[in-house]
């Protein structure tokens, strides 16, 4: 159902991102799945700035949206394909790089927690932080990690 979803939504999951230092993508554990941090890749190119002073709002929600894409292809890897078996994202993790005085980090991270109850409907509710920092790894815009339950 969740595949077709993806297909009624136009929606094509990018490939799993790939560590980029010593970590794994995803750990499971019992009936959790938690995704490290995943970063904002648009066609291959990471989605970088600081909002406040060098990139728009609306940027950094399409640049959250894609680390919500990169979070299922996450769990689609964790499930061996199986999406159906998640029965609920449990919770995101948002940073968002801004100025000082920038305060709509939510706004921004609505761009992932959006796209999770698209696709995954009620099951897509979830807790959620959203905060700012002063900087990110290699400068991107946002990161955000997830947990997610497995039935």
């Amino acid at each position: 159902m969740i595949e077709e979803r993806l297909k009624n939504l136009n929606i094509i999951l990018p490939p799993a991102p790939v560590p980029a230092a010593n970590y794994v993508p995803f750990v499971v554990t019992n009936k959790l799945i938690f995704i490290s941090g995943q970063i904002p890749l648009i066609d291959g190119e990471m989605i970088q700035g600081k909002v406040g002073k060098d990139t728009e709002v609306e940027t950094a929600v399409k640049a959250a949206r894609a680390c919500g894409l990169a979070i299922i292809a996450q769990l689609k890897e964790a499930t061996n394909s199986k999406l159906d078996s998640i029965s609920r994202i449990v919770k995101l993790g948002g940073f968002v790089n801004c100025v000082d005085t920038f305060t709509q980090q939510p706004e921004i991270i609505n761009g992932a927690s959006d796209l999770m109850v698209e696709v995954f409907g009620e099951k897509g509710k979830h807790s959620r932080f959203a905060v700012g920092t002063n900087s990110l790894p290699r400068g991107v815009v946002v990161e955000i990690e997830a947990i997610a339950e497995i039935q």
